[in-house]
């Protein structure tokens, strides 16, 4: 018998799965269930039916619901559906046994008072950790950060470290990093797993700790912690407050879903999206969404009109020149778009930081006269070729050289502007600038038509 690839395995156990639901049979779910990686269990559990979750719920104990909770990938109002299935006491004994950081992802996505009905039943140190992450600003380290990591003394012995370390690993979020602190709880040095393995009992833990420790202040911006991690390779990073007192750890995975939040924001407003995260099913929810870039993108448009108009004389007698009109807009809006992505990619991994902005819009410049310049050259000829007409061509290849130029430099500046005011700039979406590019680009092409009109009438 051929063996099953591994699709088909788990549309296999899936199936058996749905089954011992069905018939209720508990041991041969469970069984099953426990057996496969926690990201598939809670992929199952996202997708099973209210009923099927209602068996589920009695299979399963508080503790084993929470792994799959920290793994679960569903819409933020999804949370409120899926706990309000459950008996309150099960929730709070689930949201105790998961990570604190975890656990406040969940209740961040529920109401008040339902917030405060969970924390009044739960444990009181599970309930202790939770509210101290609750007060932290959202989208700041703090926010991200888990208190459940390992922490020892300097004056400590390898011997003794690695006693506590064995002692608190099982509900530490990860143990590859052990932190240093002193009696006051600052964050005095950082020692990796491997070098306590590898030093000697005896040896204090002052000499093998090192005391450069990157770390992260807790009211930080999640990406900038983003990008630290990414800089420094580091599997955890510690937060600490402005005495260097050591408050919590953002772990690796977190980070990671921190950087896809962070990509599909930016790739929303890039496309002129409030959110493009989730699909919606509902055509309204959808339009709710599209509709405001699209309102103002529309206004736009009939400015875009109004500046045509302005030039109808123009237009009347040269009305050849309409016909490039969609040319001349599209290429500013394709260069103007160019230009923005690598500016708000730079701004967004750092690597702008450090350059002077001038000579950054100044290269932007120059690309987009290169550019234009080609550009220009090929429309030139290809006018003249196609229309018989020099002069037409040369006001075409002139309009597409300079338009490209101001294309390319807007695309650049607008987001270093935001930036600089403290705006995201990834508002300044691709339809936004592409708007903006199509008013710059009918002022140059109609502007220079104008001033060059006698050579175009024949």
């Amino acid at each position: 018998m051929q063996e099953l690839n591994e699709k088909e395995q788990l549309q296999l156990e899936v199936e058996q799965l749905i089954q011992a639901l069905e018939d209720e049979n508990i041991d041969t779910f469970r069984t099953l269930f426990l057996e496969i990686h926690p990201y598939e269990r809670a992929k199952f559990y996202s997708k099973l039916s209210s009923d099927a979750r209602m068996h589920l719920y009695r299979f399963l104990s508080p503790t084993e619901m929470a792994e799959v909770f920290e793994n679960l990938e569903i819409e933020e109002n999804e949370y409120e559906d899926f706990l309000s299935e459950m008996d309150p006491t099960f929730v709070a004994d689930m949201l105790s046994q998961m990570y604190a950081d975890d656990a406040v992802d969940v209740l961040n996505e529920l109401n008040k008072d339902q917030v405060a009905s969970y924390l009044t039943i739960m444990d009181d140190e599970a309930a202790g950790e939770i509210k101290q992450l609750l007060h932290y600003e959202e989208y700041t380290a703090g926010s991200i950060m888990t208190t459940e990591y390992v922490a020892i003394h300097s004056n400590q012995t390898v011997k003794s470290a690695m006693y506590i370390l064995k002692r608190e690993a099982p509900q530490a979020e990860t143990i590859y990093y052990v932190y240093v602190i002193d009696e006051e709880k600052h964050l005095a040095g950082v020692i990796s797993l491997r070098d306590l393995i590898v030093t000697d009992d005896d040896t204090m833990v002052s000499e093998i700790m090192g005391d450069r420790v990157v770390s992260v202040s807790v009211s930080e911006d999640q990406e900038e912690v983003a990008r630290k991690m990414k800089d420094y390779n580091l599997l955890a990073v510690p937060v600490i407050d402005f005495q260097n007192h050591l408050l919590g750890i953002i772990t690796v995975d977190d980070i990671i879903d921190v950087m896809d939040e962070e990509a599909s924001d930016d790739y929303s407003k890039l496309a002129g999206i409030s959110d493009v995260d989730s699909v919606d099913k509902s055509p309204i929810s959808a339009a709710k969404k599209r509709l405001p870039w699209l309102v103002i993108l529309l206004f736009l448009g009939m400015l875009n009109a109004s500046l045509i108009g302005h030039f109808e004389g123009t237009l009347e007698k040269v009305a050849i020149l309409a016909v490039f009109i969609p040319l001349i807009g599209g290429m500013s809006g394709n260069t103007g778009t160019q230009a923005l992505a690598v500016v708000v990619r730079g701004i967004a991994t750092g690597d702008f930081e450090d350059e002077n902005k001038f000579l950054l819009l100044m290269r932007e410049a120059v690309t987009g006269a290169i550019n234009g310049l080609i550009c220009g050259i090929l429309v030139i000829g290809v006018v003249f070729i196609w229309k018989g007409d020099f002069f037409l061509g040369l006001l075409v290849g002139i309009s597409i050289f300079v338009t490209l130029i101001v294309a390319t430099l807007a695309g650049a500046f607008v987001p270093l502007i935001m930036h600089k005011l403290k705006v995201d700039p990834a508002v300044a979406s691709g339809p936004f600038i592409t708007t903006i590019n199509d008013l710059i680009s009918i002022i140059i092409y109609f502007g220079l038509a104008s001033l060059f009109m006698s050579y175009l009438i024949h």
